[in-house]
């Protein structure tokens, strides 16, 4: 069984944070956005997180659906101190083959991507061109 170093811990959910996708969004530029979704972790809402102990179990996303017309959408962060508080409070940090391969498998169901839905630098784009951006 390995120790733990003195010390070291594991960064609290709401410490969760990618500083180049926040600062392409503050710069409203899809192309810095698509380098940092490809480069870098997203900040996703949980309706669940899971077992700290079970690196394998990341959770349980939480996307958002539009009761008039059944519209489904993913909303990602650059910070999870950006997430509105009506959401789940959970939050996980995923990686770009994460967000890749959640999008090719429910790129039929979801409709649209928010980034920072709430602010301070909102953006949103189509499954598609996001996936498109990934592959790149």
């Amino acid at each position: 069984m390995a120790k733990k170093r003195a010390g070291a811990k594991r960064p609290a959910p709401q410490d969760f944070r990618s500083e180049a996708l926040a600062q392409a969004l503050e710069k409203q530029d899809m192309a810095a956005v698509a380098l940092a979704l490809r480069n870098g972790n997203t900040v996703v809402p949980l309706i669940k997180p899971g077992p700290r102990d079970n690196p394998l179990d990341g959770g349980e996303v939480w996307t958002y659906r539009d009761a008039g017309t059944g519209e489904v959408a993913l909303l990602l962060f650059s910070d999870a101190k950006h997430k509105p508080a009506n959401l789940p409070p959970g939050v996980g940090i995923y990686s770009p083959a994460w967000l890749r391969a959640f999008l090719t498998t429910h790129r039929e169901t979801i409709t649209t991507v928010f980034l920072d839905i709430a602010g301070p630098h909102p953006m949103q784009a189509p499954p598609d061109e996001l996936l498109k951006a990934l592959e790149a």
